[in-house]
């Protein structure tokens, strides 16, 4: 969501700036324009040739020095999509709350008619100080959006609040800034990653997966704005912030999550991959070996998707279909068996395909469709997949 998007970076003084280095790559490398303004104690950290390199862009340092041919304060305002300080230092904090404009930072975000965020770094004792929570009150009463500084070790070897939120995180806030909202008011059941179901106390039988595709779409889905609730398996491949998150391990705990949110729900999606038997007669000591061969008696487990495909009412169910041959047959087949209303067809065996990787090659089934798509991010699969929903 951040491809040719213009953020105007601006970086105070701190010793956090050495982390904004990173965020300027990772912001190139996900398609943003990107210009930035120093402050003058930004310099006395990281010198501009460096953030120069990085971004790959033009870095502003001194209000007045330069071709005038442009009022520089203003039309980097008129520029940006949105302006993102970071990190942003009591000091400037304190300075932007009372409208104080003594430096090209400063005077760019008086002139700015744009969203602006703030990513603060400071001392602990300077971030909870009562002047510094009243800049960051107003700060917020005048609609600058901040992203929370994280506890930590801090460059004064104390431990507390008030460290730069890593770039990678930061990056994530933008690209949900920039997502459009247009899932907002819909509820959506995802599941994600295996079911196991013990053996004896120590061993259980599962699934190859890695809960990747669902946590992609439950990530997607909160960033359109829909009400996520995420049923995962004993897996948890990425930090999703601002959703409903409910561990099971075992089908019948899956079915049981799902069944007390499914009602109001306007979605399944089934990404988990269940476990297709249990054991039935499971031991809840560790079973000793004795030199002979261990025979287990297999009973299949109910068919979670299946059941929720007999009762639903209003919601819409899509489910996959993992498959290593005969892929779109097996999957109409599966469509139609479960009541569903759409499936995405994986074929194991292609590259770029399959388990605990982070990209997928899928094709979309309805009743009356097939959508094949090429290989592409399961980020960008999931987004698919939520457009099923609009």
């Amino acid at each position: 969501m951040l491809e040719n998007k213009n953020i105007l970076l601006g970086v105070s003084g701190g010793i956090a700036a050495y982390k904004v280095l990173d965020l300027c790559s990772r912001l190139k490398k996900s398609g943003a324009n990107l210009k930035i303004i120093m402050t003058e104690s930004a310099i006395e950290f990281i010198k501009p040739l460096s953030f120069e390199t990085m971004g790959q862009c033009e870095v502003y340092t001194d209000l007045f020095t330069g071709h005038h041919e442009k009022v520089h304060h203003i039309e980097l305002g008129k520029w940006a999509d949105v302006m993102l300080i970071a990190p942003a230092s009591a000091n400037t904090i304190a300075k932007m709350a009372n409208g104080i404009a003594d430096n090209f930072l400063l005077s760019t975000y008086l002139a700015c008619d744009k969203d602006v965020i703030i990513a603060p770094a400071m001392n602990t004792n300077m971030l909870k100080s009562k002047p510094t929570q009243r800049n960051l009150e107003s700060l917020k009463k005048d609609g600058v959006k901040i992203i929370k500084p994280e506890p930590g070790i801090l460059a004064c070897n104390t431990i507390g609040d008030g460290r730069l939120e890593e770039p990678i995180e930061i990056v994530d806030f933008l690209d949900d800034y920039f997502t459009e909202k247009d899932l907002i008011g819909k509820k959506i059941v995802i599941t994600a990653g295996p079911t196991v179901e013990q053996i004896d106390f120590v061993r259980y039988i599962s699934n190859n997966s890695s809960g990747k595709m669902g946590y992609n779409i439950a990530n997607e889905a909160r960033k359109r704005g829909a009400e996520v609730i995420l049923i995962s398996g004993p897996v948890n491949p990425m930090k999703i912030n601002n959703i409903k998150r409910i561990a099971v391990k075992t089908n019948s705990e899956m079915k049981d999550a799902i069944e007390r949110e499914f009602d109001n729900a306007d979605a399944l999606i089934m990404s988990a991959a269940p476990v297709d038997y249990r054991i039935e007669n499971s031991s809840d000591k560790k079973i000793k070996k004795n030199g002979s061969s261990l025979n287990l008696e297999l009973i299949e487990n109910i068919d979670i998707i299946k059941y929720f495909g007999s009762i639903k009412k209003n919601q819409t169910i899509i489910g996959f279909a993992a498959e290593t041959d005969d892929l779109i047959e097996n999957a109409k087949s599966k469509l139609t068996r479960k009541n569903l209303d759409y499936i995405i067809a994986n074929d194991l065996t292609k590259w770029g395909a399959g388990f605990d990787v982070d990209t997928n090659v899928a094709s979309i089934i309805s009743k009356d469709n097939i959508i094949n798509l090429e290989i592409m991010p399961k980020s960008q699969l999931a987004n698919k997949i939520l457009d099923l929903l609009r």
